[in-house]
Protein backbone atom coordinates (compact mmCIF):
# COMPACT_ATOMS: atom_id res chain seq x y z
CA UNK A 1 0.00 0.00 0.00
CA UNK A 2 1.29 3.36 -0.82
CA UNK A 3 0.97 6.72 0.94
CA UNK A 4 0.39 10.63 -0.58
CA UNK A 5 2.09 12.72 1.30
CA UNK A 6 2.32 16.42 0.60
CA UNK A 7 4.05 18.95 2.69
CA UNK A 8 6.38 22.43 2.78
CA UNK A 9 10.02 22.44 3.17
CA UNK A 10 12.99 24.31 2.89
CA UNK A 11 15.45 23.32 -0.51
CA UNK A 12 18.69 25.18 -0.01
CA UNK A 13 16.41 27.93 1.44
CA UNK A 14 13.91 28.10 -0.82
CA UNK A 15 10.51 27.30 0.54
CA UNK A 16 9.35 24.48 -1.54
CA UNK A 17 5.73 22.31 -2.19
CA UNK A 18 7.00 18.60 -1.98
CA UNK A 19 4.44 15.65 -3.11
CA UNK A 20 5.75 12.64 -2.38
CA UNK A 21 4.40 9.05 -2.81
CA UNK A 22 5.70 5.99 -0.18
CA UNK A 23 5.65 2.74 0.18
CA UNK A 24 6.17 1.19 3.31
CA UNK A 25 9.39 2.95 4.72
CA UNK A 26 10.56 3.82 0.99
CA UNK A 27 10.03 7.21 -0.83
CA UNK A 28 9.15 5.95 -4.25
CA UNK A 29 8.80 8.81 -6.06
CA UNK A 30 9.28 12.94 -5.76
CA UNK A 31 7.38 16.18 -7.41
CA UNK A 32 8.81 19.49 -5.95
CA UNK A 33 7.69 23.10 -7.01
CA UNK A 34 8.85 26.32 -5.81
CA UNK A 35 5.88 27.91 -3.76
CA UNK A 36 3.99 30.29 -5.26
CA UNK A 37 5.03 28.70 -8.96
CA UNK A 38 2.80 27.68 -11.59
CA UNK A 39 3.89 25.08 -13.77
CA UNK A 40 2.75 25.60 -17.59
CA UNK A 41 2.95 21.38 -18.33
CA UNK A 42 0.05 20.42 -20.10
CA UNK A 43 -1.38 23.97 -20.43
CA UNK A 44 -3.27 24.75 -24.06
CA UNK A 45 -2.42 28.09 -25.52
CA UNK A 46 -3.24 29.45 -28.67
CA UNK A 47 0.45 29.75 -30.42
CA UNK A 48 2.17 31.34 -33.33
CA UNK A 49 4.56 29.36 -35.13
CA UNK A 50 7.95 31.65 -35.93
CA UNK A 51 9.96 29.59 -38.12
CA UNK A 52 10.12 25.91 -39.67
CA UNK A 53 13.49 24.29 -39.45
CA UNK A 54 13.53 21.69 -41.63
CA UNK A 55 16.94 20.23 -41.43
CA UNK A 56 15.46 19.27 -37.88
CA UNK A 57 12.21 18.57 -38.74
CA UNK A 58 10.16 21.01 -35.95
CA UNK A 59 8.75 24.52 -35.47
CA UNK A 60 9.29 26.97 -33.01
CA UNK A 61 6.02 28.34 -31.86
CA UNK A 62 5.90 31.05 -29.61
CA UNK A 63 2.64 30.70 -26.98
CA UNK A 64 3.51 33.83 -24.55
CA UNK A 65 5.18 36.84 -24.26
CA UNK A 66 8.61 35.71 -24.85
CA UNK A 67 7.91 32.07 -24.74
CA UNK A 68 8.64 29.73 -27.43
CA UNK A 69 8.55 25.89 -27.20
CA UNK A 70 9.46 23.01 -30.22
CA UNK A 71 6.99 21.56 -31.90
CA UNK A 72 8.45 18.19 -33.45
CA UNK A 73 6.83 18.45 -36.90
CA UNK A 74 5.66 14.70 -36.12
CA UNK A 75 3.62 15.99 -33.84
CA UNK A 76 1.93 18.59 -35.60
CA UNK A 77 -0.11 16.14 -37.56
CA UNK A 78 -4.16 16.88 -37.37
CA UNK A 79 -3.26 20.13 -36.10
CA UNK A 80 -6.13 22.69 -35.01
CA UNK A 81 -6.05 25.93 -36.40
CA UNK A 82 -7.51 29.00 -35.60
CA UNK A 83 -10.20 30.63 -37.86
CA UNK A 84 -7.78 32.38 -40.12
CA UNK A 85 -6.61 29.33 -41.38
CA UNK A 86 -8.90 27.55 -44.31
CA UNK A 87 -7.01 24.83 -44.87
CA UNK A 88 -4.96 21.88 -43.66
CA UNK A 89 -1.77 21.51 -45.22
CA UNK A 90 1.83 21.94 -44.28
CA UNK A 91 2.49 24.90 -41.06
CA UNK A 92 3.70 28.35 -42.61
CA UNK A 93 5.37 30.87 -40.42
CA UNK A 94 2.54 33.00 -39.11
CA UNK A 95 0.04 30.31 -38.58
CA UNK A 96 -1.98 30.29 -35.34
CA UNK A 97 -2.06 26.67 -33.71
CA UNK A 98 -3.64 25.37 -30.54
CA UNK A 99 -0.80 23.53 -28.82
CA UNK A 100 -0.03 22.03 -25.48
CA UNK A 101 2.84 21.95 -23.27
CA UNK A 102 3.48 18.06 -23.04
CA UNK A 103 7.42 18.06 -21.17
CA UNK A 104 8.73 20.94 -19.27
CA UNK A 105 12.06 22.83 -20.42
CA UNK A 106 14.90 20.91 -19.26
CA UNK A 107 18.65 20.86 -19.82
CA UNK A 108 18.41 24.32 -21.47
CA UNK A 109 16.33 22.98 -24.10
CA UNK A 110 12.63 24.65 -25.03
CA UNK A 111 9.69 23.36 -23.79
CA UNK A 112 8.41 20.67 -25.92
CA UNK A 113 5.19 21.35 -27.64
CA UNK A 114 2.45 18.94 -29.27
CA UNK A 115 -0.94 19.46 -31.22
CA UNK A 116 -2.28 16.48 -29.84
CA UNK A 117 -4.24 17.93 -27.20
CA UNK A 118 -4.95 15.99 -24.14
CA UNK A 119 -7.48 16.43 -21.51
CA UNK A 120 -6.69 14.04 -18.56
CA UNK A 121 -9.22 12.62 -16.06
CA UNK A 122 -8.63 10.00 -13.72
CA UNK A 123 -10.18 7.09 -15.96
CA UNK A 124 -10.15 8.31 -19.34
CA UNK A 125 -7.92 10.42 -21.46
CA UNK A 126 -9.58 12.42 -24.07
CA UNK A 127 -7.20 13.19 -27.10
CA UNK A 128 -7.79 15.37 -30.27
CA UNK A 129 -4.75 13.40 -32.26
CA UNK A 130 -5.69 9.74 -32.59
CA UNK A 131 -9.76 9.87 -33.07
CA UNK A 132 -10.15 6.04 -31.97
CA UNK A 133 -10.82 4.20 -28.42
CA UNK A 134 -8.17 2.61 -26.59
CA UNK A 135 -7.51 1.00 -23.16
CA UNK A 136 -4.50 0.67 -21.43
CA UNK A 137 -2.47 -2.49 -21.52
CA UNK A 138 -2.52 -2.67 -18.03
CA UNK A 139 -6.69 -3.78 -17.76
CA UNK A 140 -7.47 -7.11 -18.42
CA UNK A 141 -9.88 -8.23 -20.65
CA UNK A 142 -12.64 -8.66 -18.67
CA UNK A 143 -12.27 -4.65 -17.01
CA UNK A 144 -11.86 -3.54 -20.66
CA UNK A 145 -14.74 -5.22 -22.01
CA UNK A 146 -16.70 -3.67 -18.97
CA UNK A 147 -15.50 -0.19 -19.93
CA UNK A 148 -16.32 -1.10 -23.86
CA UNK A 149 -19.26 -1.26 -23.18
CA UNK A 150 -19.56 1.70 -21.32
CA UNK A 151 -18.47 3.52 -24.27
CA UNK A 152 -20.79 2.17 -26.93
CA UNK A 153 -22.80 5.49 -27.34
CA UNK A 154 -19.47 6.93 -28.63
CA UNK A 155 -18.19 4.73 -30.48
CA UNK A 156 -21.66 5.59 -32.51
CA UNK A 157 -20.85 8.79 -33.07
CA UNK A 158 -19.37 9.19 -36.78
CA UNK A 159 -18.23 12.64 -35.97
CA UNK A 160 -16.49 12.79 -33.07
CA UNK A 161 -13.73 14.97 -33.48
CA UNK A 162 -11.53 12.91 -30.24
CA UNK A 163 -10.52 9.67 -29.30
CA UNK A 164 -11.02 8.37 -25.71
CA UNK A 165 -8.40 5.97 -24.24
CA UNK A 166 -9.57 4.28 -20.82
CA UNK A 167 -6.61 4.56 -18.11
CA UNK A 168 -5.61 1.68 -15.66
CA UNK A 169 -7.71 3.30 -13.01
CA UNK A 170 -10.71 2.56 -14.78
CA UNK A 171 -10.92 -0.61 -13.59
CA UNK A 172 -12.09 0.53 -9.85
CA UNK A 173 -14.65 2.80 -11.43
CA UNK A 174 -18.59 2.63 -11.55
CA UNK A 175 -20.44 3.50 -14.19
CA UNK A 176 -22.05 6.55 -13.17
CA UNK A 177 -18.57 8.25 -12.01
CA UNK A 178 -16.93 6.91 -15.37
CA UNK A 179 -19.53 8.66 -17.60
CA UNK A 180 -19.52 11.52 -15.32
CA UNK A 181 -15.89 11.81 -15.63
CA UNK A 182 -15.96 11.28 -19.45
CA UNK A 183 -19.08 14.54 -19.56
CA UNK A 184 -16.78 16.59 -17.41
CA UNK A 185 -13.49 16.05 -20.17
CA UNK A 186 -15.91 16.64 -23.47
CA UNK A 187 -16.75 19.83 -21.46
CA UNK A 188 -13.04 20.70 -21.16
CA UNK A 189 -11.99 20.02 -25.05
CA UNK A 190 -15.37 21.81 -26.10
CA UNK A 191 -13.77 24.76 -24.48
CA UNK A 192 -10.48 24.03 -25.49
CA UNK A 193 -10.41 22.77 -28.28
CA UNK A 194 -13.90 23.96 -30.57
CA UNK A 195 -14.16 27.61 -28.98
CA UNK A 196 -10.51 28.02 -28.78
CA UNK A 197 -10.31 28.21 -32.36
CA UNK A 198 -12.10 31.76 -31.98
CA UNK A 199 -9.50 33.00 -29.05
CA UNK A 200 -6.83 35.33 -29.99
CA UNK A 201 -3.29 34.59 -30.20
CA UNK A 202 -0.86 33.72 -27.20
CA UNK A 203 -4.27 32.96 -25.40
CA UNK A 204 -4.31 30.05 -22.39
CA UNK A 205 -7.05 28.28 -22.90
CA UNK A 206 -6.58 25.27 -20.32
CA UNK A 207 -4.25 25.74 -17.28
CA UNK A 208 -3.44 22.19 -15.94
CA UNK A 209 -4.37 21.72 -12.40
CA UNK A 210 -1.90 22.21 -9.72
CA UNK A 211 0.84 19.32 -9.93
CA UNK A 212 -0.45 18.10 -6.25
CA UNK A 213 -3.99 17.36 -7.70
CA UNK A 214 -2.70 15.81 -10.58
CA UNK A 215 -0.28 13.73 -8.51
CA UNK A 216 -4.17 12.94 -6.64
CA UNK A 217 -5.63 12.09 -9.36
CA UNK A 218 -2.72 9.78 -11.45
CA UNK A 219 -2.08 7.57 -8.28
CA UNK A 220 -3.55 4.13 -8.33
CA UNK A 221 -6.31 4.54 -6.15
CA UNK A 222 -6.51 0.93 -5.38
CA UNK A 223 -2.93 0.93 -3.58
CA UNK A 224 -3.20 4.24 -1.94
CA UNK A 225 -4.15 3.85 1.67
CA UNK A 226 -3.77 7.51 2.52
CA UNK A 227 -3.67 10.85 1.35
CA UNK A 228 -1.54 13.07 4.05
CA UNK A 229 -0.61 16.96 4.13
CA UNK A 230 -0.10 19.60 6.68
CA UNK A 231 -1.02 22.50 4.48
CA UNK A 232 -4.32 23.98 5.54
CA UNK A 233 -4.57 25.84 2.08
CA UNK A 234 -3.98 22.61 0.37
CA UNK A 235 -5.79 20.41 2.77
CA UNK A 236 -8.95 22.51 1.53
CA UNK A 237 -7.74 22.54 -1.86
CA UNK A 238 -7.88 18.53 -1.55
CA UNK A 239 -10.95 18.55 0.27
CA UNK A 240 -12.87 19.86 -2.63
CA UNK A 241 -11.56 18.06 -5.45
CA UNK A 242 -12.22 15.07 -3.54
CA UNK A 243 -15.77 15.89 -2.75
CA UNK A 244 -16.41 16.93 -6.44
CA UNK A 245 -14.69 13.83 -7.78
CA UNK A 246 -13.77 11.14 -5.85
CA UNK A 247 -16.86 11.43 -3.02
CA UNK A 248 -15.28 7.39 -2.23
CA UNK A 249 -11.99 8.74 -1.46
CA UNK A 250 -12.77 11.42 0.94
CA UNK A 251 -12.24 9.31 4.33
CA UNK A 252 -8.31 8.78 2.85
CA UNK A 253 -7.41 12.49 3.00
CA UNK A 254 -6.01 13.54 6.55
CA UNK A 255 -4.48 16.68 8.25
CA UNK A 256 -1.59 16.01 10.08
CA UNK A 257 -0.78 18.26 12.95
CA UNK A 258 1.66 16.89 14.78
CA UNK A 259 4.43 19.91 15.80
CA UNK A 260 7.21 18.11 17.35
CA UNK A 261 7.64 15.67 14.44
CA UNK A 262 7.31 17.57 10.88
CA UNK A 263 5.76 15.20 8.13
CA UNK A 264 9.13 15.45 6.21
CA UNK A 265 11.16 13.72 8.65
CA UNK A 266 8.26 11.06 9.52
CA UNK A 267 8.55 9.70 6.16
CA UNK A 268 12.18 10.73 5.47
CA UNK A 269 11.62 12.46 2.38
CA UNK A 270 14.55 15.24 3.27
CA UNK A 271 16.31 12.00 3.30
CA UNK A 272 15.01 10.87 0.14
CA UNK A 273 15.77 14.73 -0.95
CA UNK A 274 19.57 14.33 -0.13
CA UNK A 275 19.60 11.10 -1.66
CA UNK A 276 18.92 12.10 -5.08
CA UNK A 277 21.74 14.05 -5.15
CA UNK A 278 24.27 11.66 -4.62
CA UNK A 279 25.60 9.81 -7.32
CA UNK A 280 26.53 6.96 -4.94
CA UNK A 281 23.63 4.49 -3.44
CA UNK A 282 24.60 1.59 -0.90
CA UNK A 283 22.79 -1.64 -1.02
CA UNK A 284 22.07 -3.59 2.19
CA UNK A 285 24.33 -6.42 0.43
CA UNK A 286 27.06 -4.28 0.86
CA UNK A 287 27.31 -3.72 -3.12
CA UNK A 288 26.57 -0.04 -4.35
CA UNK A 289 25.28 1.83 -7.45
CA UNK A 290 27.07 4.53 -8.80
CA UNK A 291 24.09 6.79 -11.09
CA UNK A 292 25.84 9.55 -13.17
CA UNK A 293 23.58 12.13 -15.49
CA UNK A 294 24.69 12.96 -18.61
CA UNK A 295 23.98 14.66 -22.03
CA UNK A 296 23.36 12.00 -24.29
CA UNK A 297 21.96 8.97 -21.35
CA UNK A 298 21.85 8.01 -17.82
CA UNK A 299 24.56 5.52 -16.97
CA UNK A 300 24.07 3.36 -13.66
CA UNK A 301 27.39 1.19 -12.76
CA UNK A 302 26.66 -1.36 -10.15
CA UNK A 303 29.44 -2.74 -7.84
CA UNK A 304 30.45 -5.36 -4.92
CA UNK A 305 31.59 -3.04 -2.60
CA UNK A 306 31.44 -4.27 0.92
CA UNK A 307 29.64 -7.78 -0.13
CA UNK A 308 31.36 -10.50 2.10
CA UNK A 309 29.03 -13.53 0.92
CA UNK A 310 30.47 -17.05 1.44
CA UNK A 311 29.54 -18.19 -1.82
CA UNK A 312 30.90 -18.70 -5.17
CA UNK A 313 31.28 -15.70 -6.92
CA UNK A 314 29.03 -16.27 -9.56
CA UNK A 315 26.23 -16.19 -7.19
CA UNK A 316 27.48 -13.16 -5.22
CA UNK A 317 27.03 -11.48 -8.38
CA UNK A 318 23.76 -12.71 -9.04
CA UNK A 319 22.30 -11.90 -5.36
CA UNK A 320 24.06 -8.12 -5.71
CA UNK A 321 22.52 -8.00 -9.42
CA UNK A 322 18.91 -9.09 -8.36
CA UNK A 323 19.46 -6.53 -5.29
CA UNK A 324 20.13 -4.08 -7.51
CA UNK A 325 17.39 -4.24 -10.36
CA UNK A 326 14.88 -3.66 -7.68
CA UNK A 327 16.60 -0.34 -6.10
CA UNK A 328 17.69 0.61 -10.11
CA UNK A 329 13.99 0.91 -10.77
CA UNK A 330 13.44 3.02 -7.52
CA UNK A 331 15.79 5.43 -7.92
CA UNK A 332 15.13 5.92 -11.68
CA UNK A 333 11.46 6.45 -10.39
CA UNK A 334 12.54 8.39 -7.37
CA UNK A 335 14.82 10.62 -9.55
CA UNK A 336 12.38 11.14 -12.55
CA UNK A 337 15.49 9.87 -15.35
CA UNK A 338 14.17 9.55 -18.61
CA UNK A 339 15.73 8.79 -22.56
CA UNK A 340 18.41 6.20 -22.71
CA UNK A 341 19.28 4.72 -19.50
CA UNK A 342 22.16 1.92 -19.64
CA UNK A 343 23.22 -0.60 -16.81
CA UNK A 344 26.69 -1.93 -16.27
CA UNK A 345 25.44 -5.29 -13.71
CA UNK A 346 27.93 -7.53 -12.85
CA UNK A 347 29.38 -9.77 -15.32
CA UNK A 348 27.42 -13.08 -14.81
CA UNK A 349 28.27 -16.29 -17.21
CA UNK A 350 25.40 -17.75 -17.09
CA UNK A 351 23.00 -17.25 -19.68
CA UNK A 352 19.90 -18.27 -17.28
CA UNK A 353 21.20 -16.16 -14.62
CA UNK A 354 21.13 -13.17 -17.20
CA UNK A 355 17.57 -13.78 -18.47
CA UNK A 356 16.92 -13.94 -14.66
CA UNK A 357 18.39 -10.68 -14.66
CA UNK A 358 16.28 -9.13 -17.03
CA UNK A 359 13.31 -10.33 -16.53
CA UNK A 360 13.43 -9.06 -12.76
CA UNK A 361 14.45 -5.64 -13.96
CA UNK A 362 11.34 -5.80 -16.28
CA UNK A 363 8.95 -6.61 -13.18
CA UNK A 364 10.21 -3.91 -11.17
CA UNK A 365 10.10 -1.36 -14.05
CA UNK A 366 6.06 -2.38 -14.56
CA UNK A 367 5.42 -0.73 -11.27
CA UNK A 368 6.52 2.81 -13.15
CA UNK A 369 3.55 5.07 -14.37
CA UNK A 370 5.76 6.29 -16.59
CA UNK A 371 5.97 4.33 -19.53
CA UNK A 372 9.81 2.37 -19.14
CA UNK A 373 10.93 -0.25 -21.66
CA UNK A 374 13.97 -2.53 -21.06
CA UNK A 375 15.42 -3.28 -24.33
CA UNK A 376 18.52 -6.01 -24.23
CA UNK A 377 22.10 -6.82 -22.53
CA UNK A 378 24.49 -6.33 -25.17
CA UNK A 379 27.42 -8.52 -25.75
CA UNK A 380 29.29 -5.87 -23.29
CA UNK A 381 26.94 -6.78 -20.75
CA UNK A 382 24.63 -3.31 -20.52
CA UNK A 383 21.62 -3.05 -19.96
CA UNK A 384 19.90 -0.81 -22.48
CA UNK A 385 16.13 1.16 -21.23
CA UNK A 386 14.48 4.00 -22.31
CA UNK A 387 11.97 5.63 -19.83
CA UNK A 388 9.22 8.53 -21.10
CA UNK A 389 10.37 11.98 -20.98
CA UNK A 390 7.73 14.05 -19.36
CA UNK A 391 8.83 16.58 -16.31
CA UNK A 392 12.25 17.54 -15.52
CA UNK A 393 14.65 15.22 -13.06
CA UNK A 394 14.42 16.33 -9.35
CA UNK A 395 18.04 17.34 -9.62
CA UNK A 396 17.45 19.98 -12.11
CA UNK A 397 14.27 20.98 -10.16
CA UNK A 398 16.82 21.63 -7.10
CA UNK A 399 19.60 22.88 -8.84
CA UNK A 400 17.25 25.68 -10.42
CA UNK A 401 16.12 26.29 -7.01
CA UNK A 402 19.19 26.81 -6.01
CA UNK A 403 20.52 29.33 -8.67
CA UNK A 404 17.35 31.52 -8.55
CA UNK A 405 17.89 31.79 -4.62
CA UNK A 406 21.80 32.49 -4.84
CA UNK A 407 20.57 35.56 -7.01
CA UNK A 408 18.73 37.47 -3.84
Amino acid sequence: MSRLIITELSVHGCPCIVCSITEGQSVMELRLEASGKKSILNNIYVGQVENIASNIKAAFVRFGEGITGYLPLDQATDAIFTAGRKDSSSLRPGDELLVQVCRDAMKGKLPALTTNLNFTGKYLVLTTGNKKIGFSGKLTKEEASVVNKWMEPEREQKDRGYGIIARTNSAEAQKEEFLHELAFLKTLYQKAAVLGRNRTCFSLLYEAEPFYLAAVRDVYSRDLEEIVTDIPEIYKKLQGYLQDFRPEELTKLRFYEDKLLPLCKLYRIERALEEVQQEKIWLKSGGFLVIQQTEAFVSVDVNSGKYTGKKKAEETYRKINLEAAGEIARQIRLRNLSGIILIDFINMSNPDHQDELFHVLQKYLRKDPVKCRAIDITPLHILEMTRKKVRRPVIEEIRDLTEKNTKF
